[in-house]
Order: C-alpha cells, then structure tokens, then sequence
C-alpha cells in the first residue's frame, strides 16, 4: 500500500485546482466527442474532469480521498455541473462494470500507487473494446531549472527518495509505455509535454506553492518520518525555492510521458 506523498493540504489541492483539460490532457483532446463516456481516475478536486466533460456527453471523477470528492463536487456546483458525478472510489477496485467507458483518463496518478500495471488493468477492465486508456505522469529526474541552487537540487533529492519510500515511483513518466505492455495493453501510443514556468507570475505560483508544501505537506512529514532530514533541511529546501522564486531568470521545467493505449 502505498502514501500519497502529496496530501491534500490547501496548497496542493490549490495546484491542482489550476489543472485544465488544455494544460494537462491536451493529448486526449482530439478524441473526445459528444457521445464519448468518460472515467477520470484521481480526478482530485476536479478541474481537469470538468473540463473534459464540457466536451463529452458524460463524465464521472473518482478519487480515494472523501475530502477531496467533496471540494469536486462543490466546484461542479459553482460550475453549474449537474451532470459529472463524482465518487470516492480505489483505483484498484473501481465500482464498475466491464466495458463501462469509451475513455479512462488518469493524470498524475501512477506515481503515487505501489503497483500501477495493476491501476492500468484495471483501467482497461472497465474501457469498452476500441476504448481508450490515457495516462500522464511527470518524470521527477527529467526537471530541470535555471539558476541553479543547493537547496533545489536537494529538495529533487529529497522528494524522490520520499516518493519511493511511501511506495510509488517519481520517474513515473518515462515508464508509461512499459507499464502498459505490462498491464497487456499491446496498441499504445506514447509523447511526452511540458510544463514551463518562466514568468513572473509562474515563478510566484509555482515557487509559492512548493514553499508552502515543503513546511506543510505530507512530503514535509515523509522527509521527517523517513529520517531523510530534519527541519534544518527543510529550510535549505524552502531557502532554495525562495531564491528561485525571487530571481528574474527563475526557469523551471516539467517533463510529463504521455500514452494513449487502444483496448
């Protein structure tokens, strides 16, 4: 069993409250239609499921947080969504039948779980025939930033070791395409994309954002729990996002693998 690595603190549900269809399913956009049913699995608070069901007839988003379900479902009300369910439901247990859905969609979600081939199976089981399977996760060992700092580069340490001793797999991105070759998953398509912050107002929020969970997140208690550093680490961390955040020259790259498997 594995610990989200996360948690779901204000910050990081804030961060992914900024997920879009656009920003982080661009891959899937293409194939999505008015007739289309579509799974959203660790759908967090929503946003990229309410994206994606403006462009397909229905839409369902799970995740295994209740908290969480609860913050979807208050943004599909403020939405004026009545039609997107949402549901706290395992990503290795969903609560459907076979073949359920034409699409089963699931970002930033494999890194987290101790036995992913197992999620994609399981993806697959409820995707009708012809169906698709699309996953995104980023690869923590391809970031990379600009100027460089200690407290940075110790911080990329620090999380990836914590991410794998809570049971998931940081690099996530470059194992997609294995993953689903293990999971019998044989037509796949794999990419990649990128995310970029490198202006003034990206450096603030996604800078911010890591200073907040540094000092306040599950990955704070992991680095702690684990014995991986103490609260003077924690500091240099901190110490380096704020240095990266303040610099007029802060450039930061996320590189996420990208695959479309045909069931």
């Amino acid at each position: 069993m594995s610990r989200y690595v996360h948690g779901h603190t204000p910050s990081v549900v804030a961060s992914h409250g900024d997920r879009t269809a656009e920003n982080s399913a661009g891959y899937l956009l293409p194939y999505l239609g008015p007739r289309t049913r579509l799974l959203d699995v660790g759908c967090g608070p929503g946003s990229i499921t309410l994206d994606l069901a403006e462009r397909v007839g229905e839409a369902v988003g799970v995740d295994g947080s209740a908290a969480v379900i609860e913050r979807a479902r208050s943004a599909a009300g403020t939405k004026g969504d009545g039609r997107t369910v949402f549901e706290v439901a395992d990503a290795l247990a969903l609560p459907f039948a076979d073949d359920s859905f034409d699409v089963t969609h699931a970002h930033q979600v494999l890194q987290h779980v101790g036995d992913p081939v197992a999620v994609l199976r399981e993806m697959a089981r409820v995707t009708r025939p012809g169906g698709l399977v699309a996953v995104r996760d980023a690869d923590y060992e391809a970031m990379t930033w600009a100027p460089a700092h200690p407290g940075l580069t110790r911080w990329l340490d620090l999380y990836r070791a914590a991410a794998r001793g809570a049971g998931g797999e940081p690099d996530a991105g470059r194992h997609l395409l294995r993953w689903c070759h293990e999971a019998g998953l044989a037509d796949v398509r794999a990419g990649a994309s990128l995310w970029c912050y490198a202006d003034d107002d990206a450096r603030a929020w996604w800078g911010g954002q890591w200073q907040q969970r540094a000092v306040e997140s599950n990955f704070h208690d992991e680095v702690l729990a684990q014995g991986l550093g103490d609260e003077v680490t924690i500091a240099e961390v901190v110490d380096g996002w704020r240095a990266w955040t303040d610099s007029p020259d802060g450039w930061f790259v996320i590189v996420h693998g990208e695959v479309l498997a045909r069931v």
